[in-house]
């Protein structure tokens, strides 16, 4: 029989969560601000700062007793590659447990999140890409950002599904990161996270007790093997992968994969 916590000790473990994120960010953000002021002129691509804010965002699946995070396959993303990485969207929690990668990357990530007082703050001085959902001229701008980002060598860390799962189901995906990848010319990076749906559900900010989260890096996918496919394709063919990898036995993953070769 699985055991419920309490929803007293849900509260208050929830209580002490969101404290410790509030007093850790008003300790960290002065650092990440130092760092920024320190290597702007010769670190271009903000790497160092990328580094402390994963640092910063891994604190709080590290510390917490109740979320058994494992990371597999991070020795698929290669040092000095650049990739348009794409993951499924389950929960919050999704963007602190990306940062156990260690890996250099830009995120897009909604404009609202550039709002909250010191982690957005972190997220401009990262120069992480804004991105205002349904405003054809944020999209726009977003998407040129992001050809600039690629072109620098750096990564960019996207959700196709746009926004968090209701119900831990794989949504649609947007076309955005897949065209990038082929206008860039540059892998696509799959990534499966699990877990997360259940620590903390999108409906409120109350965690859920005891969970395992595991994030899995697949291979990376070649462009050579997608150039002479369409956007529409591409995009399908990622979300059949991805979906296949959530759900193995069901029927919502089309099995047929492209080329996992690197760049």
């Amino acid at each position: 029989m699985r055991y419920e916590v309490p929803m007293l000790i849900k509260r208050l473990g929830s209580t002490v969560f969101w404290a410790f994120l509030l007093v850790s960010s008003l300790l960290l953000f002065p650092i990440a601000a130092l760092i920024w002021a320190v290597t702007f002129l010769f670190d271009r691509r903000l790497v160092l700062l990328h580094q402390f804010t994963c640092f910063w965002g891994s604190l709080y699946t590290w510390l917490n007793p109740v979320w058994r995070v494992t990371v597999e396959g991070r020795d698929k993303i290669k040092a000095g590659a650049t990739y348009v990485m794409v993951a499924n969207h389950q929960s919050l929690l999704d963007i602190l447990v990306l940062f156990r990668l260690f890996k250099h990357f830009k995120w897009v990530s909604k404009i609202e999140n550039f709002y909250i007082p010191l982690i957005g703050w972190n997220m401009s001085l990262n120069r992480y890409i804004k991105l205002r959902r349904g405003d054809k001229e944020s999209i726009d701008q977003m998407m040129k950002a992001c050809d600039e980002t690629l072109a620098s060598g750096s990564s960019i860390m996207m959700f196709p599904e746009g926004t968090r799962s209701t119900d831990g189901k794989l949504k649609a995906f947007k076309h955005g990161a897949f065209t990038l990848a082929k206008r860039a010319q540059v892998p696509i990076l799959p990534i499966i996270i699990e877990g997360t749906a259940s620590a903390l559900p999108k409906r409120g900010f109350l965690l859920q007790g005891r969970h395992a989260i595991r994030i899995r890096v697949l291979d990376a996918i070649s462009y050579q093997s997608f150039k002479d496919i369409s956007v529409e394709t591409l995009t399908d063919k990622v979300r059949s992968m991805i979906a296949a990898e959530l759900d193995p036995h069901g029927e919502d993953g089309d099995t047929e994969l492209l080329a996992a070769s690197g760049r």
